[in-house]
């Protein structure tokens, strides 16, 4: 059974239809004009505002239409048919938003006074349908304007429905009591109709308000603000207010800007961009904006709490994307907006930013988290921003002269400029690797030609305030040389080693990037020159030349076009042959580039790193980070994306890494998680190896394997074991630290060295060793040629005269059993020191086993010094020089063999 409340909203909807068809005929239809449209700005703009109004009409019957077959329904059939069907009960978010845009069009167009605008075309029309607006209105005065009494059918039926709806459903949810099943759409849906009415009241205030304002302001104030999205919260002629230090002459506060007037000067402040500072003092509030900071001062504290309040809650509304409900600031949490959020903004003021267009996310009205600028002249700067300047990771793209060329700088940023580590790949094809400071190359870096430069070359070191500056390595393909020293401002200054490709070094002292001084240079021949040189290490003025025979020739040496070298001096042929090692082992630029300072500029920012308590933040810009070249998407705006490998994608976060790092400390679990750590190029151990592996590399492959750089080479491979160790020890006090432990006392310089050599230096050596062991082969490769000449005659020898050489005692020789087979000769000698010395004669038959000695007996663990391991490599020593001496042993031997007599 239906209750009459039922029946009343049924008619009330039945009333409302037609209505709102009237209303359509004889109201809104009219306003449109037939064509052709109007041809001035304002004209069109009020055309499309009431088309839009005439949209939102027919949507809104569509729904009263809804309403009411479903009221119909549910009187036709009261025992099928629940109370829930009701579309105002089961679907009333969707009555209220149709009422909602019904009203929010209706006030746009009440703002520009679009009916009075379209009522003027049509004057007399209006006067003629004078009588049948009033059947639908009351309180129309007769002497009203003509563009009054259109705006006022277009709201006041609507107004008065949404009243009756409200008041019907109250006495629904009365008649059906708070136990009906229903009771709670009833109830849901007279607060939403309750709230409408709050709503509807309040925007037509607003746009009340903001149709009266146009009419005080005059000239360009009002064509710059007379928009129809506009809506007046609040002028400073109602509640005064004075703004420094613009001295604006008025202020007004609209729903989605804060518009100061200076006379004809208009300055208007997004909302979006607009903080309120929650600090107060007196009468007088704060706001801040991108550009500008302005404090609001009221005549009184009530004015203030007024001004600062609607503010606020205008700059919430706005963030929120649409209007309050019911009313503006009305129920909603939080009440203040937030501090941090997104928007975009382009700046004026003048400086670094001018004209710069900033998008992204904001703090406190400075950018502040993640956002992208973009400047007229085509720059672009992506990445991370800390009050308001660029912080932590970011890219820039800085466009050239050429067409669709930029320098790409992938890099860590520190308050406006490059600090910490980067990634530069330039227009040229020119790519830089390395730190930064201040914007400049600033560290160790590398910076490499494109491979189609005319003059390719590669520099590995370090940078001080943009120039090569200490020590560095810079390989000239062209003149297919490499220098190995000191730099100063940009140039070669100060001792320094220059390897060619033919196989001459030099080593000697440079100034402004020139040879001054003596030096010497050795010939690939080992040759000896000492004395002074041209740039191209020419010979000449004054020098001693030391042949590889012991001759040598001293005075003064010069050349000239066509003529060549010439000399004038003394040559010396009574001197005795040197000692092969005083030239062709003679090692250079030992003692002149102290170890533990050569590569300061890998180890620091480690150890800044470690010093700093390993904080995330600063990872990545001190342990560098690894990501793919992209110079195909140069020509694009996409090369702004940047896929870079974080760290923690594949090793975790730094806080595991620590806790790992704590849980292997014992002697047996550390060797097996070094090894995995130095094998993993993200984790900051195996990090630091790479970039050393990288400078090992630079110095010592390619033109660099030279022989007289190999105790250059050794000593800086035990210094990196050393680093790689005090490294580890840092990542375990900064471990410990955490846990709030603390470290035992700093290791004394046994144990260091015991874990050194003996746990260190085995696990990465394998990374050196190629070229590390290239060096050696080269040094020891005379011996290696002669030991290898050694093995292939003592191949030839027969038992006996094998014997004889390998000094076995003859009451141990079984000479009456040399005709028996192998395994006869065995057990007759298997006691005896012969079959030991034969087979070990069969082990060391290795390829270059000199280099291989020297390279194990200069990296062993000093702890194994008088051990087992000292005797084994020492007696291994011994056979490897018995066997070069071969040739001469046999000279000496009674009755020389003869090659054809050996057998």
């Amino acid at each position: 059974m239906c209750n009459p409340e039922e029946a009343a909203l049924l008619r009330l909807e039945e009333v409302f239809s037609a209505t709102l068809a009237r209303v359509n005929s004889y109201v809104l239809q009219p306003l449109l004009p037939a064509a052709p449209e109007p041809s001035d700005p304002w004209g069109r703009e009020c055309l499309r505002l009431l088309q839009q109004l005439h949209k939102s009409s027919q949507q809104l019957w569509e729904v009263t239409e809804e309403s009411l077959h479903s009221l119909q329904e549910r009187l036709r059939h009261p025992d099928s048919t629940g109370l829930e069907s009701l579309l105002l009960l089961r679907d009333a978010d969707r009555v209220l938003q149709a009422h909602i845009e019904y009203i929010e069009s209706y006030t746009s167009c009440m703002v520009v006074q679009a009916f009075q605008k379209a009522a003027k075309r049509r004057s007399e029309y209006w006067r003629g349908q004078r009588k049948a607006l009033r059947q639908l209105l009351s309180g129309v005065s007769s002497e009203g304007s003509v563009g009054a009494s259109p705006g006022q059918a277009l709201h006041q039926p609507l107004t008065h429905h949404v009243q009756q709806y409200v008041l019907l459903l109250l006495s629904l949810g009365d008649t059906i009591g708070e136990h009906h099943p229903t009771q709670e759409l009833v109830v849901n849906a007279v607060t939403l109709f309750g709230n409408l009415q709050s709503f509807m009241k309040q925007a037509l205030d607003q746009a009340a308000a903001t149709q009266a304002l146009w009419h005080t302001l005059r000239g360009r104030p009002r064509d710059v603000l007379c928009t129809p999205a506009h809506r007046l919260l609040q002028d400073s002629q109602d509640v005064p207010v004075t703004v420094a230090p613009l001295r604006a002459e008025r202020v007004l506060l609209f729903d989605d800007a804060l518009v100061l007037l200076q006379g004809h000067n208009v300055h208007t402040f997004d909302l979006k961009l607009v903080w309120v500072d929650p600090e107060q003092d007196g009468c007088t509030f704060h706001l801040l904006t991108p550009e500008e900071q302005f404090s609001f001062c009221a005549k009184d504290s009530q004015g203030q709490a007024v001004w600062q309040w609607k503010v606020t809650q205008a700059v919430r509304q706005v963030l929120r994307g649409k209007k309050d409900f019911p009313v503006l600031g009305a129920g909603l949490e939080p009440s203040q907006p937030p501090a941090c959020r997104c928007a975009e903004y382009t700046f004026r003021a003048e400086g670094r930013l001018c004209q710069a267009t900033y998008e992204g996310e904001w703090c406190r009205a400075r950018p502040h988290g993640k956002g992208t600028l973009k400047w007229p002249d085509g720059r672009n700067h992506v990445g991370n921003f800390c009050q308001g300047l660029e912080h932590g990771f970011g890219i820039r793209l800085l466009p050239q002269a050429s067409e669709d060329r930029f320098d790409c700088y992938k890099c860590h940023w520190r308050e406006g400029s490059m600090c910490g580590y980067g990634i530069c790949e330039y227009s040229t094809d020119e790519v830089y690797k390395g730190y930064f400071q201040e914007g400049l190359r600033h560290g160790f870096g590398v910076l490499e030609s494109g491979p189609q430069a005319p003059q390719p070359f590669r520099y590995t070191g370090h940078w001080e305030r943009g120039q090569r500056s200490g020590y560095g390595i810079e390989e000239d393909s062209d003149r297919g040389e490499r220098y190995i020293g000191m730099w100063q401002a940009g140039q070669r200054h100060g001792p320094g080693v220059v390897v060619t490709q033919a196989g001459v070094c030099y080593q000697g002292t440079f100034q402004a990037d020139k040879t001054v001084g003596p030096g010497i240079l050795l010939s690939e021949d080992d040759s000896l020159y000492e004395g002074t040189f041209t740039r191209d290490l020419t010979l000449m003025g004054k020098g001693k030349v030391t042949f590889p025979n012991g001759f040598t020739l001293e005075g003064s040496f010069g050349s000239g076009a066509g003529r060549g070298l010439h000399t004038q001096g003394v040559l010396d042929t009574a001197a005795l042959p040197p000692d092969p090692s005083s030239t062709c082992k003679r090692q250079l630029g030992v003692g002149a580039f102290p170890v533990e300072s050569r590569w300061q500029g890998v180890y620091r920012p480690f150890r800044d790193f470690v010093c700093a308590g390993c904080p995330r933040d600063l990872q990545e810009a001190l342990l560098g980070f690894d990501v793919q070249s992209s110079r195909e998407l140069r020509r694009s705006q996409d090369y702004l994306c940047c896929e870079r490998t974080h760290p923690e994608d594949s090793v975790g976060s730094m806080e595991d890494i620590l806790e790992e790092l704590l849980q292997h400390r014992e002697p047996k679990a550390l060797q097996p998680y070094l090894r995995k750590a130095l094998s993993n190029s993200l984790h900051p151990l195996g990090k630091l190896l790479r970039t050393l592996m990288l400078t090992f590399q630079a110095t010592y492959a390619g033109v660099g394997a030279n022989k007289h750089l190999q105790e250059l080479a050794q000593e800086e491979v035990k210094q990196h074991a050393r680093e790689l160790w005090a490294a580890y020890r840092g990542l375990l006090r900064v471990a410990l630290q955490r846990k709030g432990q603390t470290l035992e006392e700093d290791e004394d310089t046994e144990t260091r060295d015991l874990q050194v050599h003996g746990l260190v230096l085995p696990l990465m050596l394998p990374s050196f060793y190629s070229e590390l062991f290239t060096l050696y082969l080269l040094l020891h490769e005379r011996e290696d040629s002669f030991y290898s000449q050694g093995i292939a005659n003592l191949s030839l020898f027969p038992d006996t005269q094998l014997l004889e050489f390998l000094d076995v005692q003859k009451h141990l020789w079984p000479l009456k059993d040399l005709t028996l087979t192998s395994n006869q000769r065995y057990s007759l000698v298997r006691d005896k020191c012969f079959l030991s010395a034969t087979e070990c004669l069969q082990k060391i038959i290795i390829q270059h086993l000199g280099a291989e000695i020297h390279l194990i007996r200069d990296m062993m663990d000093p702890n194994h010094t008088g051990g087992l391991y000292d005797f084994l490599l020492t007696a291994l020593e011994s056979c490897y020089e018995h066997i070069q001496k071969e040739d001469m042993r046999l000279h000496r031997l009674p009755g020389h063999w003869h090659s054809r007599e050996l057998w």
